[in-house]
């Protein structure tokens, strides 16, 4: 067996990032951006108010001041003329400054009487210009590489770019094999389950970014199997979902070996999730998982989730672990690295009681795996764990 973080370098360097590809930009939230936007413009593109009131001179601002509205300025109208001596232009917020003018007196420091108006007694000392550029000037950029945020999309929007390089998103071949499954909404044989796995996965992995294709079960046959690799060879990464073992019904591995798979390595020193092999088939990467729903779900995130970041280019492909205190003593860990269901709330880090692999009601209670790493020694309620979220 190796260790987790070999395993984890291990799957990383099966693959590499993926070619770079030209997104509408209403598509490229959640993308990771290749290649910097550059700005076409500045924004603002003028001098513009940023209140509601009057642009006047500011040298002519004192309190009781009196000036002659000669026209007025909104976003998308701006006043065509200048602004002289005692005049004043009624202005709107985003309306470029006009000429001549270099001050907005905001209408609550006004008294207005027909075409004339005074400023008050006391008045704000600001002058509610945006200048031009204040925000960003042409040439500007957003740099790469970083994930596409609501922010970026707008501020990229404004800097004029209607299309944007973005990292290609994978293509995940997901094959739940055994004869023991059926698909969701079918009527299960008396020896038979509900494939789950395959669905929980293409949850996890379209929400890093993924495009999941689940193909046929393949039962556990070895024309089956083989059937299910080839259609999965045009896929960017293959997953496979039960077999990885070593029993008479798991041919996972000796089918891949038959397609000509050169395995990175076989059995990882962790729980949940031990029996996971990884290489390429037919010139694909490819990630055997377990078939307990925990252990391929968890395997998951520890390994498919980071490959599938450095694919999209991420510039942070390896999961940030987080720390939190220990509502509970715990006794000493064993071997393996142990990641356990966990529920992190204001008060800490609680481990839930049932840790069996088969379990989905724990997983889907969980929201944190508790990392324990192997032969950690017994540890006391208020200590220091790591944990990473899910």
């Amino acid at each position: 067996m190796i260790s987790v973080e070999e395993a984890l370098a291990k799957t990383l360097n099966l693959v590499s990032e993926l070619e770079v590809e030209s997104v509408p930009l209403q598509e490229a939230a959640g993308r990771v951006l290749a290649r910097d936007i550059v700005a076409t413009r500045s924004q603002p593109p003028f001098a513009s108010s940023a209140m509601d009131g009057y642009a006047v001179k500011g040298v002519e601002v004192e309190p009781y001041a009196m000036f002659s509205v000669i026209g007025e300025a909104a976003a998308g109208h701006g006043f065509s003329g200048t602004v002289g001596a005692g005049e004043a232009v009624r202005i709107f917020t985003g309306a470029p400054i006009p000429k001549g003018a270099d001050y907005v007196i905001i209408q609550e420091d006004v008294a207005v009487r027909g075409k004339l108006i005074t400023l008050d007694s006391e008045i704000e000392n600001q002058d509610y210009v945006r200048p031009l550029g204040d925000d960003f000037a042409t040439g500007d950029r957003i740099l790469a590489p970083r994930v596409l945020r609501a922010g970026d999309i707008a501020l990229a929007a404004s800097m004029n770019a209607p299309t944007l390089q973005v990292y290609r998103r994978p293509i995940v071949a997901l094959i739940a094999t055994g004869d023991e499954l059926v698909i969701p909404g079918e009527v299960p044989g008396p020896d038979q389950i509900i494939a789950s796995n395959s669905f929980g996965l293409k949850a996890m992995l379209e929400e890093v970014g993924a495009q999941v294709r689940l193909l046929p079960i393949a039962r556990d046959t070895k024309p089956s199997l083989t059937q299910a690799f080839t259609l999965a060879k045009s896929a960017d990464l293959v997953v496979t979902i039960g077999g990885a073992s070593v029993g008479d019904h798991d041919l996972v591995a000796d089918v891949a070996a038959e397609l000509g798979m050169e395995r990175a390595f076989y059995k990882i020193a962790m729980r949940p999730g031990k029996p996971l092999m990884a290489g390429c088939v037919l010139d694909v990467p490819m990630v055997g998982l377990p078939g307990n729903p925990v252990s391929s779900m968890v395997c998951g995130q520890i390994f498919l989730v980071p490959m599938i970041r450095k694919m999209m280019g991420h510039p942070d492909v390896l999961p940030r672990e987080l720390t939190a205190k220990l509502t509970q003593d715990m006794p000493a860990n064993g071997p393996r690295a142990h990641y356990m269901r966990a529920i992190f709330s204001a008060d800490g880090i609680t481990p839930l009681a049932r840790q069996d692999s088969g379990l989905l009601t724990v997983l889907s209670a969980a929201n944190a795996l508790l990392i324990r790493a192997p032969h950690a020694g017994k540890i006391d309620a208020g200590a220091i764990v790591s944990y990473l979220p899910v």
